[in-house]
């Protein structure tokens, strides 16, 4: 992961006027935690990024854009070595429908970083 993403947050946080301390006070975590989310080396909990999306006012499409591009990007490279499924049911039926979905979200939606 690149450092856009910590860079982002650590703009959002600045401009809000919070300093790392007050933002490890809000989502009961640490200041150290912070400083390795702004420096891109860790990525925040689901609870986390909730918390920092309501704390800066900006939408999780936002806030992360970076890393739901870096996910389409994996689930792109990912999606042709899915192995084939051998059973036929109304599960695998399901399945093919879901992958043909997924193919085309992922074509509709280009990664934005």
């Amino acid at each position: 992961m690149s450092t856009e993403f910590g860079l982002d947050l650590r703009l959002a946080r600045r401009k809000s006027g919070f300093t790392q301390c007050d933002i490890a006070q809000l989502i009961s975590s640490h200041q150290s935690t912070i400083a390795s989310l702004e420096k891109g080396k860790w990525l925040p909990t689901i609870q986390q990024i909730c918390m920092l999306s309501l704390i800066y006012g900006r939408s999780f499409e936002s806030l992360f854009a970076e890393v739901l591009a870096d996910a389409q990007a994996e689930l792109r490279q990912n999606l042709p070595s899915l192995p084939a499924t051998n059973v036929h049911s109304a599960l695998s039926s399901n399945r093919e429908a879901s992958l043909q979905k997924l193919e085309r979200r992922l074509a509709a939606e280009p990664a934005q970083p």
